[in-house]
């Protein structure tokens, strides 16, 4: 009896360190994605990151579940208050590697979302060069498909926006827009 307890235990440790593993590689893919997120929200993950490394550091070998899901709600947690912060909420990414030599890399993402109200989609390639430690990256082909296109400002943004491949600028301009837009939508609703 005690000898399938402990394997049922050391399965279970060997299931958690393969979901570590995993975890591990998804945020290496994250850590790439970088250059699309602001300071404040890399600064977060980064801390996300370390506090769950330091977190397996101090409890390895002796993982609860209780512990884990404490972690998970905690790291919802910090999600639910980023997408409060920022009003984006983001349905679906895809990337797919294009080109890949020694210290050049072309990848074709694909990102769509919602901010407040407003949804978007975008469709970009992306090149990113290492020289020595240093990582430049540059955004290509961006389109960019939103549902308020009617506004001839908004058009023109977008537009423009797609000529110089600016996504922070996009990301920025987007948020306080479409808090103003839902504003104006709630107001147009309270008169009706």
């Amino acid at each position: 009896m005690e000898a399938s307890v402990r394997q049922a235990y050391e399965d279970e440790i060997r299931a958690l360190e393969e979901e570590i593993r995993l975890l591990t590689e998804k945020y290496e893919d994250i850590r790439q994605e970088s250059t699309f997120f602001s300071d404040e929200e890399v600064l977060k993950s980064m801390y996300a990151f370390f506090h769950l490394k330091l977190f397996q550091e101090e409890t390895k070998g002796h993982e609860s579940p209780s512990d884990l899901k404490a972690q998970l709600e905690s790291l919802e947690t910090d999600l639910s208050f980023l997408t409060a912060f920022t009003g984006f909420q983001f349905t679906s990414h895809s990337k797919k590697t294009v080109e890949k030599t020694g210290n050049r890399t072309v990848q074709k993402h694909r990102l769509s979302g919602k901010c407040h109200s407003l949804a978007f989609q975008l469709e970009f390639q992306l090149l990113e060069m290492q020289n020595n430690e240093k990582v430049s990256a540059v955004v290509s082909d961006l389109s960019i498909v939103m549902e308020s296109r009617e506004d001839s400002d908004v058009s023109k943004f977008v537009s423009s926006t797609e000529e110089r491949g600016d996504l922070l600028t996009f990301f920025r301009s987007l948020s306080t827009y479409a808090q103003w837009y839902e504003h104006r939508r709630r107001t147009f609703l309270h008169f009706k």
